[in-house]
């Protein structure tokens, strides 16, 4: 039997296999709201036959925006446009969908990716003030962020406790923080973009405790049958910044307090980060944290092959496997791992007839007649 088709639960959230498709801006909102566009993304994605769809990185206010088109959940009006791109997708799939909420800090008001990806200066169409821990920029040139102060903390970690609740107001399974990839939590996490003299800088306990506060603001603000988890970078991949011990020390810190699962990816916060990149580079991140801990782990990072997924899972280095790009790629990969893996897998009534011909039961017991 395949371990990487068999069940498994993130916290108090079971799953029937241990495929997530992991969260991917599209930058296709407007004004933070989702658009069509996510409604045929999200619906192609939740056919898929994958465990988990994780809905794209969510900006709980709007400068928390990584660009103009990002999505958002800060407003009754974000609220009502996700709704409705859900309640199409939820009538045609039983999949469970997460959501990941963050804030982009420093690295928001940017161009999309096809217009180049730099700042957007705040004085321009499209623009904003970034904020960020400390009045550093992401890359040289760029004009430095606003640092926050107090009332900017409290403000972002109430922002984060409504998204929640407006998350928990649509249906979804579960919300997954963003810690990793250079946004603001991460941010203050490292040390590289964190040099704060006050509560929130300096030792790994102060840079810990804005990021904390959030987790337990969205933890406290939904009920404890709904899974919270947190993504973050297990190492920047620059020496003096961020790193594996550090993370185990977080990892323990939200485990205490209530952490369902941990999604371990890397890097992010740097351009002088080196990324030693190869098929699993992540994997061994994930696997020693969740060795130490004991939390149900979901790695990621070039995981392309299902035997390559199947080996992760079956030796327990993680418990589930997380693919991004891969899955834009193929949004049938699930489908055509369990056909490698001799496993099966949920697809909807109307594609049964699509089991290529000699193979039968990857869509469990079904007869199709014809006419």
């Amino acid at each position: 039997m395949s371990t990487l088709f068999s069940p498994c639960s993130l916290g108090p959230l079971p799953l029937n296999n241990r495929i997530v498709i992991a969260p991917m801006c599209q930058y296709s909102a407007v004004d933070g709201k989702a658009t069509d566009w996510h409604l045929i993304h999200l619906g192609q994605l939740a056919l898929s036959g994958a465990g988990l769809l994780i809905i794209e990185a969510t900006a709980v206010e709007a400068i928390g925006r990584i660009t103009p088109g990002c999505l958002g959940l800060w407003s009754d009006a974000t609220e009502a446009a996700l709704a409705r791109a859900l309640q199409a997708v939820r009538a045609h799939s039983r999949m469970p969908i997460a959501i990941q909420l963050g804030h982009a800090g420093r690295k928001g008001s940017s161009h999309v990716p096809w217009q180049g990806g730099m700042l957007i200066p705040p004085e321009q169409p499209g623009g904003w003030p970034p904020v960020a821990p400390s009045a550093l920029p992401q890359l040289p040139g760029e004009a430095a962020p606003e640092a926050l102060d107090e009332a900017g903390l409290q403000r972002i970690v109430a922002a984060f406790a409504d998204a929640a609740r407006r998350a928990h107001r649509l249906g979804l399974d579960a919300i997954e923080l963003h810690a990793a990839h250079g946004y603001l939590l991460h941010q203050f996490l490292s040390p590289i973009s964190n040099q704060r003299s006050d509560a929130y800088g300096g030792s790994l306990s102060n840079r810990m405790r804005f990021p904390l506060q959030v987790f337990d603001a969205v933890r406290a603000a939904v009920p404890a049958a709904m899974a919270v988890g947190v993504r973050i970078s297990a190492t920047d991949w620059v020496e003096g910044g961020w790193d594996e011990a550090q993370s185990l020390v977080l990892a323990r810190e939200l485990q205490s307090r209530g952490l369902s699962f941990l999604h371990v990816s890397s890097g992010g916060v740097s351009p002088q980060q080196k990324i030693p990149i190869g098929p699993g580079y992540q994997v061994g991140l994930a696997a020693a944290l969740k060795q130490a801990t004991g939390l149900p782990t979901i790695a990621v990072g070039l995981i392309t092959e299902p035997e390559q997924a199947e080996a992760i899972v079956a030796s327990g280095q993680a418990d589930a496997v997380a693919l991004a790009r891969g899955m834009l790629f193929d949004p049938r990969w699930p489908w055509h791992a369990a056909a490698k893996l001799g496993a099966q897998v949920n697809a909807p009534p109307q594609y049964w007839r699509s089991q290529p011909r000699g193979m039968s039961g990857l869509f469990g017991d079904v007869h199709i007649g014809m006419r």
